[in-house]
């Protein structure tokens, strides 16, 4: 009866001590296991980004934690069904793309440069320009549409907006003989339009505007806004028919632009330079690069 006791209690300790360090070497495995797959996973160039933390346990991998893309996710997982002693996987990441763009990625993306503002051309501005036909008190009409060209770019803040030679179009707002309202004489124009390349532009200005009276009497104004845009001035340049000589001319552009004859007609001949200002600013689209 003794000796079974012993026996029995040699049987227990045995199992127990045996067993002891099969437990140990178990836990020692998986933590191998582990460290190894975790190890892979953080000098892989496709998944070295990723936040993610392996467990094993008896040879069960069980993955957790986010990764930026599927492809990472996918080779995460291979790296834990290639590694010795892996039994199975249980993948429970999850994929979060990083919002914050690397700097390989910023590189790759052009930057958008600013884009261009339109161009304003304020009320004021002085449009000088050269008749292309001669005009006149006696000849032209009211409504009548003559062309001129710009005899001065113009420019914003440093900037071409019409360049010199652009044909610009204009109205004869009044034109009145003699005959037809006694010892008068009178002619106003505006301009209407300015053309450069395909694109025209309407535009709004002052009304140049000269009226004779009676004998050597004439009188000048200036209508629509800038009332210093044209003026009528000079006297008779000699005797003879024809041979009295005026002017229109802007506040900034001393230019000879036009003639009253000794009938008390206004005439302005072709090439005359007279100036006109805008009174409504005049927007114009962006520039093309």
């Amino acid at each position: 009866m003794r000796d079974l006791c012993h026996s029995a209690i040699s049987i227990l300790l045995i199992t127990a001590f045996v067993g002891f360090p099969l437990g140990c070497s178990r836990s020692a495995g998986d933590e191998a296991i582990a460290k190894d797959i975790q190890g892979k996973i953080s000098v892989d160039p496709d998944t070295k980004d990723s936040q993610v933390s392996v467990e094993a346990k008896g040879g069960a991998i069980k993955l957790s934690g986010s990764v930026h893309s599927q492809a990472a996710q996918q080779k995460i997982e291979q790296i834990a069904r290639e590694e010795p002693g892996a039994r199975n996987v249980d993948d429970q990441t999850m994929i979060q793309p990083d919002a914050t763009p690397s700097a390989e990625t910023m590189h790759s993306v052009p930057i958008e440069p600013p884009k261009p503002q339109p161009m304003v051309i304020p009320a004021g501005t002085v449009f000088v320009v050269t008749t292309s036909q001669a005009l006149s008190s006696k000849t032209s009409q009211a409504g009548q549409t003559f062309l001129a060209t710009l005899a001065q770019p113009v420019s914003v803040g440093g900037r071409n907006a019409f360049p010199k030679g652009a044909t610009v179009s204009g109205t004869v707002v009044t034109a009145k003989t003699k005959g037809k309202i006694k010892g008068q004489g009178e002619l106003a124009l505006e301009l209407t339009s300015i053309s450069t390349k395909e694109h025209t532009y309407q535009i709004q200005t002052n009304v140049l505007s000269s009226t004779v009276k009676g004998k050597g009497k004439r009188t000048a104004a200036t209508t629509g806004g800038g009332a210093a845009g044209g003026a009528l001035i000079g006297g008779l340049a000699g005797g003879g028919k024809g041979a009295g000589i005026g002017a229109l001319v802007g506040a900034t552009a001393g230019f000879v632009g036009g003639a009253f004859t000794g009938n008390k007609q206004i005439e302005i001949p072709a090439e005359s330079p007279l100036s006109f200002t805008l009174t409504a600013p005049l927007t114009l689209p962006p520039l093309a690069k």
